[in-house]
């Protein structure tokens, strides 16, 4: 059997929890945790590094043969593999606001992409690092909101990082081409400008609310690194970086050196591997540079992707989402499992895998834990994710909670949502139609099985459930968990 056949060739484990509530409650995200190594100040260094369209099956630890990641494999292999690990929602910005929050989007208001921007009553991760007295910055991609006032428009709003507990940012409101992310690209044709004109106006990154347009050439991901380095340098303080990634979403381009390492491959997946490629080198030059600081055995590193692999290049057969049903913008597996790991010496063991159905919205809960924070009695609320240090333990055998997933823009028709319970997964298509769908996991993880017609007593029990968690969600919405 090859590595790649071996690897898609996996079962899951049985995680039925009959009767267990949605939400856990703010006192469990200060359950007591062994003291790990940390800096100087006994609190750890925190990465979050996060991809863009990486479907589960475009990285090497997942089985794929054919892609150069050799760091991103030494991540995992080097620490925890997670081999079920779900974004929150199918699509970017939803699940960029469950990895700050450790809530569910739908509690937040932002349902899809240009929707809305992040509400200042949110606590972010970075607002209770800032309270434990960290430095943090954020780096690429934000899409949380606009981070030009001049450019808010007439969906969205201006809510940079700045205003939600980062120190300095370096960021795009939205997508960049992966190489050069000032031009648009060479046989571009879809939204944007024309091709060989300035992107977004040609300065799309900000520094601190100034256009940044110095060292903008060349690859994307090394753009965002030149400015993650320095920040990790200044060692005054344990620091948070979150570092999210535009590669490999459209336009995809990966530079000429890149492309030449698939240059038995056609164009679409040279550039996307390419850029990936360019990423994983990146990610090992971060790496790098902790290990001659040393600083790698006092920071901790998380990895993502934040939705699976778009459409138009799952239909070329290009991305993957492994043996997974689905894309992008789809309730299925293949639109929510996303590639994950994460990298601690000397407290994550090497060479840990789970297939505890892990998620997005559990950073805010394990990162909660590493640092001793608890919610002030004021700010108390609702925290969806789960502590994912006792998972990587081996202490936890199956998740606890349900998992919500959804993603709504009803002017185009557009209203899926899915619910985990379990091994059991029911989802309401995003379009066509709505259809609903019922799964057992255990027996189908591939969803080939459709079980709403046999197991119409599963499909009620589900469906209850799933219009509680909404209507509770619509309750966070509308105001229940902040003081007016």
């Amino acid at each position: 059997m090859t590595r790649e056949s071996a690897r898609f060739q996996f079962s899951l484990l049985t995680t039925l929890l009959a009767g267990v509530s949605l939400v856990v409650q703010p006192s469990a995200v200060t359950a007591q945790s062994p003291k790990p190594a940390a800096s100087d100040d006994g609190l750890p260094n925190i990465i979050l590094l996060m991809s863009d369209d990486q479907g589960w099956g475009d990285v090497g630890f997942n089985g794929n043969v054919r892609i150069h990641t050799p760091h991103l494999d030494a991540m995992a292999k080097q620490g925890v593999r997670f081999d079920r690990f779900y974004a929150s929602a199918p699509l970017c910005s939803p699940t960029r606001g469950s990895c700050l929050t450790g809530r569910h989007p739908f509690r937040f208001g932002v349902l899809a992409a240009h929707t809305a921007g992040m509400r200042v009553g949110e606590i972010t991760i970075a607002e209770m690092l800032k309270s434990k007295g960290y430095r943090t910055g954020f780096f690429g991609k934000w899409h949380l909101g606009w981070v030009k006032e001049s450019d808010a428009g007439s969906r969205g709003f201006y809510s940079p990082p700045s205003q939600h507990g980062f120190d300095t940012h370096f960021a795009t409101t939205s997508a960049v081409p992966t190489w050069n992310p000032t031009v648009t690209p060479d046989n571009w044709s879809s939204w944007g400008n024309k091709p060989g004109e300035p992107w977004k106006g040609g300065a799309p990154y900000v520094q601190d609310g100034v256009e940044v347009t110095n060292n903008m050439a060349g690859d994307d991901s090394r753009v965002i690194m030149d400015r993650v380095l320095p920040f990790i340098e200044e060692n005054e303080k344990p620091f948070f970086a979150t570092v999210w990634f535009h590669t490999p979403h459209e336009p995809v381009v990966a530079g000429p050196e890149y492309r030449k390492r698939y240059a038995k491959s056609g164009s679409a997946r040279q550039n996307l591997y390419g850029c990936i490629t360019a990423m994983d080198e990146q990610i090992g030059r971060l790496r790098e540079r902790l290990e001659e600081r040393g600083l790698s055995k006092s920071t901790v590193i998380f990895f993502c992707s934040d939705n699976g692999p778009a459409d138009s290049l799952t239909r070329k057969g290009v991305a993957s989402a492994g043996p997974f049903k689905g894309h992008k913008h789809t309730m299925y597996e293949g639109g929510l499992l996303v590639p994950a790991c994460a990298v601690w010496p000397g407290v994550i063991p090497a060479g840990v895998t789970t297939d505890v159905r892990c998620s997005t919205l559990d950073y805010f809960p394990t990162i909660a834990n590493l640092v001793g924070y608890k919610f002030a009695s004021r700010n108390k609320r609702p925290i969806d994710g789960i502590d994912l240090m006792p998972v990587i333990r081996g202490e936890v055998k199956k998740r606890p909670t349900n998992l919500f997933f959804g993603y709504r823009r009803l002017y185009g028709g557009v209203d899926g949502q899915a619910l985990i319970s379990g091994d059991w997964k029911l989802l309401r298509e995003a379009k066509p139609q709505g259809r609903v769908r019922l799964y057992d996991l255990a027996k189908d993880p591939y969803e080939r099985n459709d079980l709403v017609k046999s197991r119409p007593e599963q499909l009620k029990l589900l469906m209850d459930r799933l219009q509680a968690i909404d209507h509770e969600c619509q309750l966070s919405r509308d105001g229940a968990d902040y003081k007016y």
